[in-house]
Parts: structure tokens; sequence; C-alpha cells
């Protein structure tokens, strides 16, 4: 057996060989993509792409797996550069070019649920000159926007306890808004009910679905039993017209003050760093100059790799994925819809080459935002 130095030796050898075919393979793929240029013709290929990966895969056997996820990162990164010849999504980068650097602060702002919601703080916080207006549901919000009832809607996406907001996400896939801004709120929630109760009458809390999760073993721990509402705010005010001795909100600090109840307890989440991400929702796009996140969404076919692919191109620019999502496509078997965060900004030519050329290759592509997460 040969001793450790002697193999490193040998990989090292082979390494400087592949590296100069790696490049002698791009500089074919450069060709190639000056090529399809002349001719216009089409970046993608798939059967061809399929033929190479099945031949590569019978000639490397036993390592036939490890040799077709090799060539299909090649592959990618073979597309990314001819996209980047081509000049790919010319009219991505026209919206993008043209898009306006700063929101507005007058403006009217909707959110889901009533005042001393968290969503209704969060929209005070990012338009503390807005006139925010509150809607039923998370749709309503969304169609608000689209009727041009309000410029920009905030809503809840993703809480660091409960996890993403689906419904949400959901809504997004479906309208495809700009995404134009974002808030990472911390959330603290107390217990309160009418004035005459006491900790120890309490049997019943009502809150939010999320909330309940966010708060799970407090109430398990003390015996409650929890029942689900519109919103942490509907919560208190309900519990402030009912006025019942054994029932409790649990709720935010200014929902309780907003409907007149007294604290029974506080800091009641089970863990002390809960925090929600907001979102704020146009039909037009806004890219600060600063803007430090990027959001798209796109389709996916339910096959080996199809994911892996992309995010291949993510991270060989070195671009850092900070939210996936994936939503099935009502009535189209198993072919999903994906939700991509990445940290970035579209004025780095790299980022924007990327985003114009999978706006050209995949099917559903949107270009959701770019935005600063504060």
């Amino acid at each position: 057996m040969r001793n450790l130095d002697e193999i490193r030796a040998d990989i090292n050898e082979i390494d400087s060989s592949l590296i100069e075919l790696f490049k002698r393979r791009m500089d074919c793929a450069r060709e190639v993509g000056l090529y399809k240029k002349a001719n216009n013709l089409p970046v993608l290929n798939s059967g061809r792409e399929r033929e190479i990966l099945d031949k590569v895969q019978r000639m490397s056997e036993p390592y036939g797996g490890f040799a077709r996820q090799l060539y299909m990162d090649i592959m990618e990164l073979s597309k990314a550069l001819q996209y980047g010849l081509i000049g790919s999504g010319e009219k991505l980068g026209e919206i993008i070019k043209t898009s306006d650097d700063t929101l507005p602060k007058s403006v009217k702002v909707g959110y889901m649920g009533i005042e001393g919601a968290n969503a209704h703080e969060a929209a005070l916080k990012l338009f503390p000159e807005g006139d925010t207006v509150n809607y039923r549901t998370f749709g309503d919000v969304f169609e608000a926007v689209d009727m041009g009832e309000v410029e920009f809607g905030v809503l809840p996406v993703e809480n660091s306890t409960a996890g993403s907001v689906s419904a949400v996400y959901d809504l997004i896939l479906k309208h495809r808004f700009y995404i134009v801004g974002a808030l990472d709120m911390k959330i603290d929630y107390c217990l309160c009910s009418i004035r005459q109760s006491e900790f120890s009458d309490i049997e019943r809390v009502i809150t939010h679905p999320q909330s309940i999760s966010q708060c799970e073993k407090y109430i398990i721990s003390h015996g409650f039993e929890a029942t689900p509402c519109a919103n942490t705010a509907v919560a208190a005010r309900d519990v402030a017209r009912e006025k019942r001795l054994n029932l409790a909100a649990i709720c935010s600090y200014k929902a309780c003050e907003e409907y007149g109840l007294k604290i029974l307890d506080d800091h009641i989440q089970d863990i002390d760093s809960n925090t929600t991400r907001f979102i704020v929702i146009s039909k037009k796009l806004y890219i600060p100059e600063n803007a430090d996140k990027i959001s798209l969404c796109f389709n996916l076919p339910h096959v080996s790799g199809s994911l892996y692919s992309v995010l291949c191109r993510f991270n060989s620019l070195g671009l850092n994925l900070t939210k996936i999502e994936s939503r099935p496509i009502a009535g189209d078997g198993f072919e999903y819809l994906f939700y991509l965060d990445f940290t970035g900004n579209i004025r780095n030519p790299e980022a924007l080459g990327l985003i114009c050329s999978l706006s050209d290759e995949m099917e559903g592509f949107s270009f959701l935002g770019n935005y600063n997460e504060i």
C-alpha cells in the first residue's frame, strides 16, 4: 500500500491536468456561445444535456453517479458563461435599470388584522409617516395592492420559532408582486385579561395560530386550553368584549393597552429571541442603491437534480442563499414553484447576469425584488 504523501502527489498531478482540461472545455463553451449568438440559437438544449450525462455515467462506472453530478455542475457553469455572452434577459434588465430607488413616505399601507396587531406595528415601523389601513385576511391585503387601494402591503412571511407563513408565500407566488422592503421585528408576548381577572382564574387563552406555536411550551406547562383566532389584536379585543374571568389573550403589549386589559404575565414566548420577518409588497419596483437581499421564484420539475443544478449557479458566484421555500403547483402533478432569497445587489454585474439568464431559461420565472432588510 502506498503512503499518504505518494497518493497526494498523484492527486496533485491529476488536478493540474484536470484544470487545464476544464479551461479548454470552457473555452469551447465560449465558442459555442458565440456561435449560438451569431445564429440566434437558444443556450439550453435539454436533449443534448441528457445524452451527455447518460454517456458520462455509463463510461465512469463504478463512479457513474459521481461523474454525472460533476458534469451537471460543468454544464451549468457553461450555460452561465454562454448566457453572459448572448446578453440574456434584456426585458428584465431594462425593468431593473428603470426602477425607482426611494420608497415614498406619505402613502397608504395595508396590513392584516386590527390596530395593535404585530403587522400593524411592523407597518408603523416601516412607514412612520404612512396611513395604515387594516384588512381581514392576507388575501385582502394583496387585493388592495392590486386594486390600488393602498400602495404597499406589509405581511409576515416567517417566524424564527414557528417557521414560514405558508399562506403568504402562496399569495406571493400567485400574484408575483414586487418585494420592496423587509423588517425583522422581535415579537414579545404577554398574557392579559380583564381588570378583574387574576392569573389563577385563567383556563382558556385565545391568539393567532402562529402565536400558539411560539408560546406552545408556556401554554402546555400551565394547562391552558388554546383557541386560535384571526390575530393577536383580535384576541385582545375579544377578551375585552367577552369580559370572562377565565379567558385571556396572548398578544402584544400594544394590543393589551389598546383594549384596556391587564397584564397577568409577560415575556411568555418560548424563545426570548422570537422574531418575525415582515415584507413590503408593491406593484411598482423600487430598488435602493444599497439593497442587500434579492428574491425570485421559478418552476422546477420533480426530477432528480433539478434544484441542485440551479443552486450550483449561485454557489459558483459566491451568492449566499438565505431562504428556499417550495410550494406545489395545484393540478400540475408533481411540479413545484420555488421561492428563493439570497444576499446581493442587482447592480452587481454577476448577480444581474445570473438573474437575466435564469429569466430566459426557466419556466414561471419572476424577479420579485432587491431590497433592504432592516
